[in-house]
Order: structure tokens, then sequence, then C-alpha cells
């Protein structure tokens, strides 16, 4: 008995976010939109992630804009997004109320398809906006990120899909941001779903290719009833970002599996990145390969490659090795956190600040704040002595109530200080651009008048991102030998360090 298995595309957002820095211009894709919209897709992942950061902070486009567009461009295709629970698509936690009216305003532009997670699994973190968009009559798609530890069981994530389920979402989404998914626990992760939360339960499969197993564990997923599964047309695929539309389509060939997705349709969009990609070269991951040691360390390929550029900074890119074998032990003593933003960015800085100043002597203050339970409940417990650092650093306590809950209603303050702002044309979307990337906003309204920048197109505008980490050292030296100064940034927030020789 054949049974179709439904198609998700990333090319517009998580494939060129793994592959060229999420620095696509929307110019770029709009070319392409037709042949996605007639493809057969399921849905269409267009937006969120880091897009939106991106869109504003490089490209001088607005981000609300370019979903607009994809909504006229693509009007028989659902569209897609990531969304980062109680973290919007920001780095910090919003206030309830401020939840709701990005999830409303999303909806009005377009979007249908939320998928929506929370770095440390944590349920409470993701309630709130799945209640919202549950309200919308849209697409909920509550999230499960994928990742191995001692405490992490197939039975614990199938508990997860349970309270996502009684949540009101209408699909399940096993999201392995790291190709951690081999094909055996794919298949029982998959059939334990559907055996404790339905049959009729819609599982959605989300993997890396990084490590070079996942595309049988894919095949391994749909033979234990996965529905969708998510591809990258092959010109935007493989190395750390996901596995080739294309291939998933000649993988299923005499299984009884079938697509809807028309190959001829494939080739067209296929062929039109491929002409693009090599616009974007100076952006390319330099993980083209296969990882297998993320087994081991479970790092992101950009979260590789981010860590090289910060060590490099530093005049200590020799130090990489040391820097990957900290980060398991930076994780454990977390409480054994996914790797995914904004934990992998947060666990990754403080294993470079450990590897180069020594273990603990210096703290940023996001991981203070994971470690002290700002960022949610780990599925493991704390360790004591780093707790106490971080609460000496912090200068506050620990918590264990629902992070969002501290937080008062800051919807007015939020808008007044977007209305400042020259260039702000006071709709609620630019309050919540503004409300999520402070730092950013301000310049991106001032110039937005100006119109898209295309990077690929403007060599002399096409500047790397400044690394989401420590800064060059003021000494020049790398590892510490004298008093130094740090400049470190993670997201959207900067921080200054000095640190003394141990």
């Amino acid at each position: 008995m054949s049974r179709t298995v439904e198609v998700t595309e990333l090319v517009l957002r998580d494939g060129h976010q793994s592959l060229l820095a999420t620095r696509m211009a929307l110019e770029d894709m709009v070319p392409a939109c037709e042949d996605i919209d007639q493809a057969g897709y399921w849905s269409v992942e267009c937006w969120g992630g880091a897009t939106y950061d991106a869109c504003i902070r490089f490209l001088n486009e607005d981000p609300w804009e370019r979903l607009r567009t994809f909504r006229k461009l693509m009007p028989n295709s659902r569209l897609q997004m990531l969304l980062r629970g109680q973290n919007l698509l920001g780095y910090r936690h919003y206030e309830d109320s401020v939840v709701e009216r990005f999830v409303d305003k999303s909806a009005e532009n377009g979007m249908d398809v939320f998928r929506v997670f929370d770095a440390l699994n944590d349920i409470r973190n993701l309630r709130q906006a799945l209640k919202a968009v549950v309200r919308t009559g849209k697409h909920a798609e509550g999230t499960i990120c994928y990742t191995t530890s001692p405490l992490h069981t197939i039975d614990r994530f199938v508990e997860l899909a349970q309270q996502l389920r009684d949540l009101g979402c209408q699909s399940i989404c096993i999201k392995d941001m790291a190709a951690l998914l081999r094909p055996q626990p794919a298949y029982d992760l998959v059939k334990g779903i559907k055996e404790k939360c339905g049959q009729d339960t819609v599982v959605h499969v989300h993997v890396h290719s990084t490590t070079g197993v996942t595309l049988v564990s894919l095949m391994k997923a749909i033979e234990a009833g996965a529905d969708i599964v998510d591809t990258s047309i092959s010109s935007l695929s493989l190395g750390s970002g996901h596995n080739p539309t294309e291939a998933l389509v000649e993988m299923l060939e005499g299984t009884g599996y079938t697509t809807r997705l028309d190959k001829a349709r494939l080739l067209k969009i296929k062929e039109h990145f491929g002409k693009i990609r090599p616009r974007y070269a100076e952006f390319e991951s330099k993980y083209i390969g296969v990882e297998t040691e993320i087994f081991d360390s479970q790092i992101p390929g950009g979260m590789i490659s981010n860590m090289e550029s910060q060590l490099k900074q530093q005049g200590a890119a020799d130090r990489i090795k040391d820097v990957l074998t900290e980060v398991p032990n930076v994780r454990k003593d977390a409480g054994y956190p996914p790797l995914v933003t904004p934990s992998s960015q947060i666990v990754g800085t403080q294993a470079v600040f450990n590897v180069l100043m020594g273990r603990y002597k210096a703290l940023t203050g996001e991981f203070a704040d994971l470690m002290l339970g700002y960022y949610g409940e780990t599925i493991g417990p704390r360790d004591p002595a780093v707790m106490e650092a971080a609460a000496k650093h912090a200068k506050k306590e620990a918590i264990t109530g629902r992070p969002a809950d501290l937080l008062k209603p800051e919807w007015e303050e939020l808008r007044g200080a977007a209305l400042a702002l020259k260039g702000c044309n006071g709709s609620d979307e630019d309050v919540l651009t503004h409300a999520m990337f402070p730092q950013v906003a301000p310049t991106f309204f001032a110039q937005r008048a100006n119109g898209p920048k295309n990077l690929s197109k403007k060599p002399e505008a096409a500047k790397p991102a400044p690394a989401a980490g420590a800064g060059k050292p003021t000494d020049g030296k790398g590892p510490v030998q004298q008093r130094v100064t740090y400049q470190v940034k993670i997201g959207d927030k900067s921080h200054q360090v000095t640190v003394e020789p141990a």
C-alpha cells in the first residue's frame, strides 16, 4: 500500500541560513517563487529564525515586507516560520502580550505555519506562543529540539510530544539542528509518538546533514510513520545544511512511498539557486563535507565556524580542538541544554572563555542567566559551584518559576521607544522590530528609505558578521598573559569583560 510523504522546502530560510550565513537577498529568491509555489510542497519555510535579524542588520530589508512579498508570490503555498517561543526572534524573553501581538501580526501579514520551539525544551516557554497561534486559527507546530545526553531518552521526548499535543498543536516537529538523529532513534521516536499521541498525530521531521547519516534517518522516520520531512533544494544543501530535496524523491522510488513533488519544477529551482549561490561565496560555510565528530561534540556547523572566528580574533586559532573538547563539559555543567539558538551561542562562548582564561574565571551575563534558570529549566541538574559563581557574577539568585512571569507588561514602553526613533512608521510591526533588536533597529529605520542591499552584487558592502562571542583582546596576544579587556557580543547584547592573569 502506497503512502504520500509530504515535504517542506527550506531553501528560502534554513537552507541559506545554514550555508550562506543568512545573507541571501529577497531579490535573489523572487525568481524561484513561482516554481516553488507550483512544485507540490506541503509548506515553504521562508521566515523566522535568523532571517529577521539579517534583514535589518545586513540587507536593509524590512522583514515584514519580505513576508508580504512571499505571500503575494506564493498564493498556493503554506508559508512557514521558525519561532523561538517566548524569545520570539530575539535573544531574551518577552512579556506575554508582546508574544501575542507578534503572532497576530505574523498571521495578519501572511504566515500559515508556526514552528514553535524552546532551546531548553521547557514547555512553560512554549505555552503562550502556541496558545496565540491556536487563537489565530493558523497551524501550530509544537517542536522537540532533539539532542543526546545521558538524560535524553526516547520516552522523555515522547512525553514532551504528548504535552505539546495537549496544548492544541496540530503537528509535532522533531527538530534535529546538529544532525544527531541517527536512523534507529529516528524510527523509535516517530513510532513512539504515534503510539503515545495517536496515529493521527502529524509528525514532521527536520534534520541537518552535517554528520552524513540523516538521509537514512529520514527514510527510517518515514517507515515509522512520519508524515512530513524537511529538505532543501540540492544546489543549497548538504554540509551544515540539509538533505537534498531531489535525493529524497529518488530515494523513495520503488519503496511504496511517494511525494507530490514535480521533478520538472524542482530542476528549475535547483538551476536558479545553482546560479545564485556563487555570488555569496564569501559567506559560505567551510563545513561542506561530513563531520561525524559532531556526535561527540554535538556542535552544529554554524556554531563551530563562529567559535573559529572568535579564536582567530584573539590570535588563538590553534585552540579550536581544546574548545571543542570543552563544549560538552560546559553543557554538562549547565544541565545538558540542547545546543540551539540561543543556548548554542551561550555555551559555545563560555567554552571559549574557559579555554582562554581558565574554567569559569569569567562568565557572560547570558551564561550566568542560563545557570540561574532565567532561560528556563534544563533536563539535568546544574553544577552547584558554577551556579554559585553565576549568582555572584549576576548579583541575583536562581529561580525555578517560568522566566516570563517575572516580566511586567511592556508593550506601551516598547511602543513609546520605537515611535521616538527617526524613520519608525508607527506600525506594530516596527515596534516589534525595535523590541527584538533595539541596537540594530534605529539604524535600519533611518536607512530603510535607501532600499535593500544585495550583498552578492555589492562587494564593498559584503562585510562578514561580527562574531557572536569574545572580541579581540587589547594586547593582541590571545590567551591571557596580562590584564585584558574583552568586548563580548551575544545576540543583540554587548558586554565588557576584564580578566586578570591567573
